[in-house]
């Protein structure tokens, strides 16, 4: 077994999946299964349901009309794309009661969500199909921060020490102290989840997207937008200084230098909605 398996086996209940996202994949692999079955099993979370048609209805996808009820939400942005949406917004009310001093949980889901409304722009901008993907992505990228503070919380904050006081990476002092770093850690739990391959790739290579062999358009989305977030300042996670960039990953989205100011923008336009509709689940 490897060092971040152990550490994910090391929480128990903690590390399953969300319950409602296991369902919702149940009702879409079902043939007879349909919007209204769908609906029914986010109605059944009344937070989930509030914060998802807030969203729905917020700039964060700017529909012309009111989407008024959860059958509707899930017809016009889709099945695959509720799924993913339902699955960010459960995770981040998952993990809790982690020490202040490790890192503060309301800036680490700013920096996520952060991560994952720029990635999921970049992919807009691509053109590409089920762009929730990447938010999810984004918003995953460093739940192996999570783990490691839950699990191994004494290793953990050794790790930021020794990042601090030698203005390594942080994600390369892991490995050092406890055997693996977040990004492996977070591949773990995901691979636990059973979550799609795009996921589980995206995390465990978004300091490293050129190693991505499968999905490297989504593990270089994540890694673009995890430089942008802390380049900006858009919360933070435990890192203390801005990781090191792969220049082949704007290759791998095609990204022109003058496209950065429109990025910019529109991310800071729609992480407002983010945050204010989800920062809550936290």
């Amino acid at each position: 077994m490897s060092a971040a398996s152990d550490l994910v086996d090391r929480l128990g209940t903690v590390a399953s999946p969300p319950r409602v996202y296991d369902r919702l994949v149940q009702v879409i692999n079902h043939p007879r299964s349909g919007w209204a079955d769908m609906a029914s099993v986010i109605s059944k979370d009344q937070g989930l349901t509030g914060r998802l048609l807030k969203l729905v209805n917020s700039a964060f996808f700017s529909f012309p009309r009111p989407v008024e009820d959860v059958v509707q939400a899930v017809k016009v942005v889709g099945t695959s794309q509720i799924r993913d949406l339902a699955l960010a917004t459960s995770v981040m009310s998952t993990f809790r009661g982690i020490p202040p001093e490790l890192v503060d949980l309301d800036s680490f889901w700013h920096h996520s969500l952060a991560c994952g409304v720029t990635s999921r722009t970049l992919a807009t901008r691509r053109r590409e199909d089920n762009v929730e993907r990447f938010f999810v992505a984004g918003v995953l990228h460093d739940i192996g921060h999570l783990i490691a503070y839950t699990a191994v919380p004494d290793a953990a904050q050794e790790a930021m020490r020794l990042a601090q006081g030698s203005g390594r990476p942080l994600f390369e002092c892991e490995r050092e102290v406890l055997g693996c770093d977040h990004a492996a850690i977070g591949r773990a739990l995901l691979d636990k989840w059973n979550l799609p391959q795009a996921l589980r790739e995206a995390v465990a290579f978004h300091h490293q997207p050129s190693v991505a062999t499968r999905f490297p358009v989504e593990a270089a989305a994540v890694h673009v937008a995890e430089i942008t977030a802390h380049a900006f300042e858009w919360g933070r996670s435990g890192e203390r200084m801005v990781p090191p960039f792969d220049p082949g990953a704007v290759d791998v989205l095609g990204l022109e230098a003058d496209q950065l100011p429109l990025i910019v923008a529109d991310v800071e336009r729609q992480m407002e909605a983010a945050i204010h509709q989800l920062g809550a689940a936290a």
